[in-house]
């Protein structure tokens, strides 16, 4: 089994698009992020976060964010919990069909940190402010790491 190591990155510029809808996930996922990038060498001043009202409207500032010449990869952070209508399903889908469109239209990485979950304790397992897991560090890391992978290849 391969140990990852750590990406260090004092150069990245790193974009971050966050849905205000379950904010009370989505900022426990941004903190997580930031720090991540920061451990790693990304400084506050290379770092762009923009707010934008639901899921569903995340694609869109997604790709017009990784679209900039000064934007090296794009990360999206958000929560679409289920509720008791097929909403659910199509503001998940649709969110992670456009992130994955943002990221095959600008060759840029830009990672799917929009948690899709059955209740809000299943997104809060998922976004740990201290230790477990938290999809918003993990979507830092691996931006990161395919950042790095792109200008190799």
């Amino acid at each position: 089994m391969a140990i990852k190591k750590k990406i260090k990155s004092n150069k990245a510029r790193v974009a971050i698009v966050a849905s205000s809808f379950n904010d009370f996930i989505t900022k426990r996922l941004l903190a997580a992020c930031l720090l991540e990038l920061k451990l790693s060498g990304v400084a506050g001043n290379q770092v762009t976060t923009v707010w934008v009202p639901g899921a569903f409207e995340v694609p869109l500032a997604a790709l017009k964010l990784a679209l900039r010449r000064d934007i090296d990869a794009v990360i999206c952070l958000g929560a679409v919990l289920r509720g008791e209508t097929y909403h659910f399903e199509v503001v998940a889908n649709e969110a992670a069909r456009g992130i994955m469109e943002a990221s095959l239209h600008s060759a840029k990485p830009v990672m799917m940190g929009v948690l899709t979950a059955d209740t809000a304790a299943q997104a809060m397992a998922r976004s740990h402010t201290r230790g477990g897991t938290n999809k918003g560090r993990d979507c830092a890391r691996s931006v990161l790491e395919m950042i790095a992978l792109l200008k190799k290849i």
